[in-house]
């Protein structure tokens, strides 16, 4: 089950008028790790993401050395903090770089370090080789573009090298695929951290979905309607609106003008999935946005999304999100529900 990354507390004291006082700051510190050759494109993904959600990340740029490094456009990055700054890090996130010629063993004790004292570590793209190269994948699934996984899986046989998935989460070690992915993979972790909310919202800032179908089912799930101008975006929105009824196919392919064989081919080469599949996934998606933002009991919100009964949101709640809905609201809820 996923939990909310723990985020640590920390204090400054001074006085003000001979009053002594203390301010208790509580925060997430992002660094990340910029190696040699350092995509300049994923350098600023974590920065694009988690930096628009307000002061709930504290982001900061990390380099081998003091000298800093040149990025794979050619331009050099020097105003950088050192390694050391990794050891006050929440979460180390490592984007692509020249891999061809590994890592200083000094990066590697590092990111061993961080690891061992549950820093949350976090590679885009390449930046799986770091990770594999300081032992933090072995045992483990993992992810990279897929140009380079069948060279990961050769230089490093003790990694479970995933070629279908856009990321893998191992709770304190995650691996992202290729370039794009990296933002999946930024906006799983504000996920994680804020709820879905945040992370849409962050989505939204950065003009991209907020979550794309990969090979796996991933712990959130947000299926938004295609673009409007497609066929059937009209009846799409047209569902959305009316979640808590008990639709069915032939409603669906009915709104749309078309028999229901024509509807399901076209709604499959538009969405990616069958109508039905589409509509379960919606309430899903509806049902959290209840759990979080709204007072209401389990069987209101199981009516209001289309689930009709509090077992049968239970059932396909855990089916897709790995938790209960109450369990989900203990964790998300901006207010709390009302007793039954």
């Amino acid at each position: 089950m996923h939990q909310p990354w723990p985020l640590r507390a920390r204090t400054t004291t001074g006085k003000i008028d001979n009053l002594d006082y203390v301010i208790a700051m509580v925060g997430h510190r992002v660094s990340v790790l910029a190696l040699d050759g350092v995509l300049a494109f994923e350098l600023g993904m974590p920065f694009m993401t988690m930096g628009t959600v307000g002061d709930r990340y504290a982001l900061s740029v990390v380099t081998p050395t003091r000298q800093g490094v040149t990025t794979d456009s050619g331009l050099r990055l020097s105003a950088a903090g050192a390694l050391t700054e990794l050891a006050a890090a929440d979460t180390v996130i490592v984007p692509g770089y020249a891999f061809d010629h590994g890592i200083p063993e000094s990066v590697a004790e590092a990111l061993r370090a961080c690891h061992d004292r549950s820093t949350r570590v976090v590679s885009l793209c390449v930046g799986a080789f770091a990770l594999a190269q300081s032992g933090l994948l072995a045992g483990r699934r993992a992810t990279t573009h897929w140009s380079q996984a069948d060279r990961l899986a050769r230089e490093h046989p003790d990694v479970t090298v995933d070629r279908g998935v856009l990321y893998v989460d191992e709770e304190t070690v995650l691996t992202a695929a290729g370039t794009a992915a990296g933002i999946d993979l930024c906006l799983h972790l504000i996920r994680k951290d804020h709820g879905a909310t945040v992370a849409n919202q962050a989505a939204r800032n950065v003009v991209a979905a907020p979550h794309r179908e990969g090979g796996q089912a991933q712990f959130i799930e947000h299926h938004l309607p295609a673009a409007a101008g497609t066929s059937l975006a009209a009846t799409r929105a047209w569902a959305l609106e009316r979640l808590g009824e008990p639709l069915l196919l032939r409603e669906l392919a009915a709104h749309a003008h078309l028999s229901q064989r024509t509807f399901i081919r076209r709604f499959v080469a538009e969405t990616g999935l069958p109508p039905m599949k589409w509509l379960q996934l919606a309430r899903i998606d509806h049902a959290k946005q209840l759990l979080e933002h709204n007072g209401a009991t389990i069987d209101e919100v199981a009516r209001r999304s289309g689930f009709g009964t509090a077992q049968n949101l239970r059932t396909h709640f855990a089916q897709h999100c790995g938790l209960t809905p109450s369990a989900y609201r203990n964790v998300y809820a901006r207010e709390p529900a009302r007793v039954r």
